[in-house]
């Protein structure tokens, strides 16, 4: 038998607290009087104290913190206020914030969120995740921590991205908040900085290695199973070897994902597909150059293939039209220090170290900065691919702003106005002449809340590319005209929960029709989906 939470119990619980909100009679019942002011409120008037607190917080990152104190105390208030004006409030909870906030992890942090599991507590992962309340866990989304964002090895301190990214799910997507998990995989750090530092939460050694992660991760994976049978796992800013050693490991034995991988890949894609409709131009006949060969990088590269084989290219020739560019020069098929996943597009080409002089060789129609180098789209670079196409393409992808390969305005001087741009952070619009671009910010915010909604509503036993593909065509059917007209590529983020019904439902489709669900395919599967949506609404304290 369940005992139902009462007093400064229930007070506590931000899955059941309503702070000023407890009725009269609810104060009686779960012995709260005298606990709690006298007046009885609204939660719309408590959003308005919320949102005069929130305003007296100067910086970004001051605002960050009260609102993840807020996310303790009261989580249905939290959820109201990003969902009252998503685009004033998810970069506050995610990107560009969540950057900071995790360069400062250990020294902000006050309440831990999640389950911090261990490498020294290898043997013991169904004990720890027993250790978590709430039994019916749909989703986790676990993070080693050794390549947040463009910042790179931040170990502990990453555990900032999937509290954020499960934050997203919630406030974009209606995934019901209680049932997910947030987890970093301690393996130790290689960060000098961190391990130095006195106030560093993590473990305070290096990191292990392959085998002993590869262990860890099949116990992990394996206990998730028995703990919680009805998980999706969403791998998060996972070294690039890793991420893509363990996606193919366990994406055709469970249901996971990889963000950074099949995330990234799918947004991309949306973005490609709306910008050749400013272009006109057909995908078999682009040229991709990437910046960058990483796990983002050649993620992006085979969801891009497969759009490719589904408008009639053969696998050979789209990867032919598609070539990275890394710290040590161009991709090409002589280079004996590739990895295992960066080979399919390694193609016959003489070596250089010069991403203009590539450039000029390959001439790209478009150019995608996944490489976490600020500014490494110069001048010389737009001016380079804007020289023989009247609209080039450029992505600046890398997370935070401060490494983006240029901002928006510099894409648009630099090319005459000419470019179609999209970033990984937001950038304001820029008066061009008489025109105002708004650039477009290529966030996987679009595709990942979406797909755990249609992973939740339908219990799907497995994770796959055409998912991904999927939802990347749904995105783009979502850009309006009007929106093309002034260069952006992306539906507006005030309507993102809207976004996110219709990716899903297109998702779910394919799970359908692939055998993948596992519960019976409903009449009228929109109305399906949205009886599934969480929605920040007080409950009664008896429920």
């Amino acid at each position: 038998m369940t005992t139902r939470r009462r007093g400064v119990d229930l007070i506590r619980n931000p899955h059941r607290n309503k702070f000023t909100a407890f009725s009269e009679s609810e104060r009686a019942a779960a012995m709260l009087e005298g606990l709690l002011p006298d007046c009885v409120e609204s939660l719309d008037t408590q959003l308005q104290r919320v949102l005069h607190q929130l305003e007296q917080r100067v910086s970004p990152l001051e605002k960050y913190q009260y609102l993840s104190e807020l996310q303790d105390i009261d989580q249905t208030l939290f959820y109201k206020l990003l969902t009252s004006d998503p685009a004033r409030f998810l970069p506050l909870v995610y990107t560009p914030t969540v950057g900071e906030a995790c360069l400062q992890f250990s020294h902000i942090m006050r309440l831990p969120k999640g389950l911090y599991v261990s490498i020294n507590r290898k043997g013991r992962i169904r004990e720890i995740l027993r250790n978590w309340p709430e039994r019916a866990i749909r989703f986790i989304v676990v993070t080693s921590g050794e390549r947040i964002l463009g910042l790179g090895d931040l170990g502990a301190d990453g555990m900032g991205i999937p509290i954020g990214k499960l934050a997203l799910y919630t406030a974009c997507a209606g995934v019901p908040p209680e049932l997910s998990i947030p987890i970093i995989m301690d393996f130790g750090t290689n960060n000098e900085k961190l391990l130095r530092d006195p106030l560093y939460t993590g473990l305070r050694q290096r990191r292990a290695s392959i085998a002993e992660i590869d262990s860890f991760v099949e116990e992990f994976v394996t206990s998730v199973q028995d703990v919680f049978p009805d998980c999706c796992i969403q791998f998060e800013d996972w070294g690039r070897s890793d991420a893509f050693r363990l996606l193919a490991r366990y994406r055709d034995r469970v249901c996971c994902f990889n963000d950074d991988i099949q995330g990234s890949g799918a947004v991309v894609l949306a973005g490609i597909l709306s910008a050749l409709r400013i272009t006109r131009g057909n995908l078999r006949d682009q040229t991709f150059l990437f910046l960058g060969a990483g796990s983002a990088g050649v993620g992006i590269a085979d969801l891009l293939t497969q759009l490719m084989i589904t408008e009639g290219s053969s696998a050979q020739s789209a990867r032919e039209r598609i070539w990275l560019f890394n710290r040590n020069g161009l991709v090409e098929s002589n280079r004996t220090d590739l990895f295992d996943f960066q080979r399919a597009f390694a193609h016959p080409h003489a070596p250089t170290r010069d991403f203009v002089a590539a450039i000029d060789s390959i001439k790209p129609t478009m150019i995608l900065g996944v490489s976490t180098v600020a500014k490494a789209f110069s001048r010389e670079v737009i001016e380079a691919i804007a020289r023989f196409n009247s609209h080039p393409i450029v992505f600046a992808l890398s997370n935070p702003t401060s490494r983006s390969e240029c901002t928006a305005e510099e894409a648009y001087q630099w090319s005459d106005g000419r470019a179609v741009f999209a970033s990984g952070s937001p950038f304001a619009p820029v008066q061009y002449g008489v025109r105002r671009l708004v650039p477009g910010q290529c966030n996987n915010m679009y595709i990942f809340p979406a797909m755990g909604l249609a992973i939740f509503a339908t219990r799907a036993r497995l994770v796959t590319d055409e998912m991904f593909v999927a939802a990347a065509r749904a995105l783009a059917e979502l850009v309006r005209p009007a929106d093309l007209e002034s260069g952006l590529i992306y539906p507006p983020q005030s309507a993102i929960f809207e976004t996110e019904m219709h990716i899903a439902r297109r998702i779910a489709e394919v799970i359908f029709a692939r055998g993948l669900a596992r519960v019976r395919q409903p009449e009228n599967l929109t109305a399906f989906i949205e009886s599934q949506v969480y929605k920040p609404a007080y409950r009664d304290v008896a429920d």
